[in-house]
């Protein structure tokens, strides 16, 4: 771990290289500064990469600090909650029925319907349990509709998508052509997520992130700039943490 001075301030980051990166890049996610750094890097170099980018990391850890304090917190799942969804937040309806199974259905709002033998002391964990799978299950169709769209039009053909936990970012192309995509764009609007599914596919043609890569990718997306920009301001608050149950607590 290395530590870089902004002012009065000390900040701890990671530090990873790659062999297939062709330039450098700082991360940064709620709690965590990533350093990728080329493997033919030495420490001068990157120290003096660090320097030329300390105003850029100051801005991004106060625009991630401001967009943080914003991000959604649920004290109950019950009726009348606010789930973030899609760059909204959608009201929640809990319900009790007489069928055995849990039912979770969408229309301008969660609808919830649990049966007689959830208890009402273990309901939070519950329905937080059934909104997490139900949204995982939602946004890997999503992605699956928007990379089918983008091989029909584009001819881009990935290994394997896959959709996951990512620690950090929000897409990788691996270097066979796997895909990988955070499960939390969920909480963005849909054109951030197709956004980044672009952005990840158009890596199959370009690995770079030079001008040549934007440049391809605004073929792909035109206007790739708005949902960029959207994500940038709206990172920190994409997180699932709300939905942990241990992370919320109990009003009494």
């Amino acid at each position: 771990m290395g530590v870089v001075r902004i002012g009065q301030t000390e900040v701890a980051y990671d530090l990873r290289r790659s062999a297939t990166a062709s330039e450098r890049r700082i991360t940064v996610t709620p709690g965590h500064v990533e350093v990728l750094a080329l493997t033919t890097d030495d420490a001068a170099e990157i120290d003096a990469f660090l320097t030329r980018k300390r105003q850029w990391l100051f801005n991004a850890l106060r625009e991630l600090e401001v967009s943080t304090a914003k991000r959604a917190v649920v004290p109950r799942f019950m009726t009348g909650s606010k789930i973030p969804y899609r760059g909204r937040m959608a009201r929640l309806t809990v319900r009790r029925h007489d069928g055995p199974h849990i039912e979770i259905s969408y229309r301008n709002g969660f609808l919830i319907d649990l049966p007689s033998w959830v208890a009402e002391a273990g309901q939070d964990t519950i329905v937080a349990t059934e909104i997490k799978l139900w949204l995982k299950r939602r946004v890997r169709r999503d992605i699956v509709e928007i990379a089918s769209s983008y091989r029909r039009r584009f001819d881009l053909r990935p290994r394997t998508i896959r959709v996951g936990d990512m620690k950090t970012g929000w897409g990788a192309c691996g270097p066979g052509g796997s895909i990988l995509i955070n499960w939390t764009l969920v909480f963005a609007p849909r054109a951030v997520l197709e956004y980044v599914v672009a952005h990840e596919l158009a890596h199959l043609a370009i690995r770079s992130h030079g001008a040549e890569f934007w440049s391809y990718l605004a073929t792909l997306v035109p206007a790739y700039e708005k949902p960029k920009g959207w994500l940038d301001r709206h990172q920190g608050s994409l997180d699932a943490e709300f939905l942990t149950p241990s992370t919320y607590p109990i009003l009494r």
